[in-house]
């Protein structure tokens, strides 16, 4: 039987394998739990927009992708179905931002999930995100088995 952060990593690896979005931008899991996680990216000359600094698009892209790591660490199937940021400073070229997930809240097939993006430890944005489950794990679990069989 897993523990629940070893359950929690075990659907980050499979997320992970198919996840080339996140792989593509050169993000990486630096720690995944029960209903959290935490992933970091580099600022790449790919990243900057007309003004020098980070496109926003890609630190929603970096909170987006830590907020799904956290949300489907229960091998429950979870998207998005509504995530908001707000931008504190900017993110430069060659900066690492580290988001940090963590669970607010989870009933039913909703949960909601705060995301801070830092860069040397200062907060750079703040996102939210509100998930949904669809059904559907990531991992194979062990199914007890049943009296007289």
């Amino acid at each position: 039987m897993l523990s629940p952060d070893q359950l929690a990593r075990a659907c980050a690896d499979v997320m992970w394998h198919e996840d080339n979005a996140s792989n593509a931008l050169g993000m990486e899991i630096l720690d995944v739990g029960a209903g959290r996680a935490t992933l970091a990216m580099v600022v790449s000359s790919d990243m900057v927009n007309g003004h020098g600094i980070a496109h926003g698009g890609f630190i929603f892209t970096l909170a987006d992708s830590t907020f799904a790591f956290a949300s489907n660490s229960y091998n429950e199937r979870a998207v998005a179905a509504q995530g908001n940021i707000t931008f504190v400073k900017p993110g430069k070229l060659g900066d690492r931002l580290v988001a940090t997930a963590h669970e607010v809240s989870r009933s039913g097939r909703s949960g909601i999930y705060d995301v801070r993006v830092t860069v040397d430890g200062a907060t750079i944005a703040e996102f939210r995100g509100h998930s949904r489950t669809i059904g559907g794990t990531l991992v194979a679990t062990e199914q007890p088995a049943h009296a007289g069989k």
